[in-house]
C-alpha cells in the first residue's frame, strides 16, 4: 500500500507537492447531509448533489457558495461535469438535455439534444473547446454538440469500427485525448478528431477518472493505476478508513473524497492543515 501511496500521490500532487505517505493524509472536514453525488474542481470547490436534486456549490472549506434549485424542470440530474469551473455541465438524461452554468451556477445556457436526434445518451463531458463531446447510443458514435446545439464533429460507427459497440458510462477529455469508459468492456481512447487510438481492457472499475497519463479506478477492495503507453497496471488495498461503506471515492490534488451514507469525508494531506 505504501509504495502504491508514494508512486499515486507523486502523479496527482504534479505542480511542486513532494509525494507522501497514506498515513500523511488525516480527515480534516466532513460535509454532512442527504448527498446522492458529488464532484469537486481543480479549484477544490465541491458540487453536491442531494438526493432531493439540488445542487449546492461550496468552498473548499466547506462553506456554502451557491445553489442551483431549478429542480423540477428537467427531472433528475444524470451527472455533472465541472473540468471548466466557469462553465459546468448538468446533464438531464430524461430529455436528453445539457443545462450551462456560470460560477455562481446561474443558467447561461441549455442544449437540447434531441435537436440533433440525439435521445440516447448515458455520458456526456466539456470538450477541450468548450464544447460537449455526448456518446449517443443509438447512433453508436462520439459527438461534439456546439453551444447552440449544432453537430461539429462526430466518429465513425463504433458499430464498423468494433465487434461489439461500447457503452460508455463516462467521458473525460484530459491531456489532448478523449476517453470512453465503459465498465465491462474497458477504455477506449481517441484523439480530438475523432480518430481512435487504443482499447485498454480494464473492465470493472468504478469512479473511473484520468489525471495525466494515469488512469485511475476502484473495484470494492483495491485502488487501480494505469499508466498509458506501458503495461504498467498497479493495484494495493483500499485502506479500511476509506474503503467501510463506501458509495464513491475520489482523488484529486486537494485530498481524497470518501462518499458515505452520512456525507463525504475529505482527507487531506497533514502539511496543508
Amino acid at each position: 500500500m505504501r509504495r502504491f501511496y508514494i508512486a499515486l500521490l507523486g502523479i496527482l500532487f504534479v505542480q511542486g507537492i513532494a509525494a507522501q505517505e497514506a498515513a500523511d493524509f488525516v480527515l480534516s472536514r466532513t460535509v454532512t447531509g442527504n448527498i446522492a453525488d458529488f464532484t469537486v474542481d481543480n479549484l477544490g470547490n465541491i458540487y453536491v448533489l442531494s438526493s432531493e436534486n439540488q445542487l449546492k456549490k461550496l468552498s473548499p472549506n466547506g462553506d456554502s457558495l451557491a445553489v442551483f434549485n431549478d429542480v423540477r424542470r428537467y427531472g433528475k440530474i444524470t451527472t455533472m461535469d465541472v473540468t471548466n469551473p466557469l462553465k459546468i455541465l448538468v446533464y438531464y438524461r430524461e430529455f436528453a438535455t445539457v443545462i450551462e452554468l456560470d460560477r455562481f451556477l446561474n443558467i447561461i445556457n441549455k442544449v437540447d439534444l434531441r435537436n440533433q436526434n440525439i435521445l440516447q445518451a448515458k455520458a456526456i463531458a466539456l470538450s477541450y473547446d468548450n464544447n460537449i463531446w455526448v456518446y449517443d447510443e443509438l447512433d453508436a458514435r462520439l459527438k461534439k454538440i456546439g453551444d447552440d446545439g449544432s453537430l461539429i464533429d462526430q466518429t465513425a460507427d463504433f458499430r464498423v469500427l468494433f465487434d461489439s459497440a461500447p457503452d460508455p458510462s463516462v467521458i473525460r477529455d484530459q491531456g489532448g485525448l478523449v476517453y470512453l469508459y465503459d465498465s465491462i468492456k474497458g477504455v477506449y481512447i481517441f484523439d480530438h478528431y475523432g480518430a481512435l487510438k487504443t482499447h485498454i481492457a480494464l473492465p470493472g472499475w468504478q469512479d473511473f477518472d484520468v489525471i495525466e497519463k494515469y488512469l485511475l479506478g476502484r473495484d470494492s477492495h483495491r485502488f487501480f493505476r494505469y499508466q498509458l503507453g506501458t503495461l504498467d497496471l498497479k493495484e494495493d488495498p483500499i485502506p479500511l478508513v476509506y474503503q467501510k461503506d463506501a458509495l464513491k471515492i475520489r482523488i484529486t490534488r486537494n485530498g481524497i473524497y470518501v462518499l458515505k451514507k452520512e456525507g463525504i469525508a475529505i482527507y487531506s494531506h497533514t502539511a496543508s492543515q
